[in-house]
């Protein structure tokens, strides 16, 4: 079978508009995880178009990571099974792509940080458990080294903000907020920390931790107010 039209921008339109159909069945539950696509020849029949344009189209699926392939008698294209954990990388990269990109400024990415942030509180306090106040405290050790670079501070942040958001024990949270804690990371990398922003900053997320310990949400919220200025003091100094 061939297309409509020969063309290397009908075929892409063709490709695309194939994939966004298919995406959409994965979308709204017409096809669920570990399902069989149809055949490269069915696909073909069904919209009218090359084979060509249908492994086109499959390819855009596959980059976009929402289906897998395999070879033999068994094989075929099917419907990956999406995990948050995988998802949180890729949300964590765009974020961080976007905000570089279109030149956000650190204040305007803090501010935004932390008030998504700042809702995770009481649902942290709530369902912490000990290797979430493990994970912040060995971030604060880390902090406390004299030796460490800027960049290595600004990457123990992150990482000490990761697990208070993973704290909530709700993936949903900890996906969306990859964005927002893990995305202005270059930005926070610009930032030169002298002793008196790490010693500031080492003594806030001491006490966060303690709050958090205690199970003391609203403590923990009042807490993330002053390290929000803290850290805008030291962006804008």
């Amino acid at each position: 079978m061939s297309d409509n039209s020969s063309s290397p921008e009908k075929h892409t339109d063709l490709s695309a508009d194939i994939a966004e159909r298919i995406r959409q069945d994965i979308l709204n539950g017409s096809l669920v995880a570990d399902d069989r696509l149809p055949s490269e020849s069915e696909l073909s029949e069904a919209h009218g178009v090359s084979r060509a344009t249908v492994r086109e189209a499959l390819k855009r699926l596959a980059a976009q990571s929402l289906i897998r392939t395999k070879r033999g008698a068994t094989g075929g294209a099917f419907v990956n099974r999406q995990t948050f954990e995988d998802a949180y990388a890729q949300m964590a990269s765009t974020a961080k792509l976007l905000i570089t990109l279109n030149e956000v400024d650190i204040a305007t990415a803090c501010q935004a940080r932390f008030a998504l942030e700042r809702g995770c509180a009481r649902l942290a306090a709530k369902n912490r458990q000990e290797h979430h106040l493990d994970a912040m405290r060995h971030e604060i050790d880390r902090q406390k080294d004299p030796e460490l670079s800027d960049e290595d501070f600004c990457a123990s942040d992150v990482a000490f903000h990761r697990a208070l958001v993973d704290a909530t024990g709700n993936p949903v949270l900890s996906w969306q907020l990859a964005a927002a804690v893990e995305g202005i990371e270059p930005l926070m990398n610009m930032l030169t920390y002298r002793q008196r922003d790490r010693d500031a900053v080492i003594s806030l997320h001491e006490a966060m931790v303690d709050a958090l310990e205690a199970r003391v949400g609203s403590r923990l919220e009042i807490l993330m107010d002053y390290l929000r200025d803290q850290t805008l003091r030291t962006a804008l100094s």
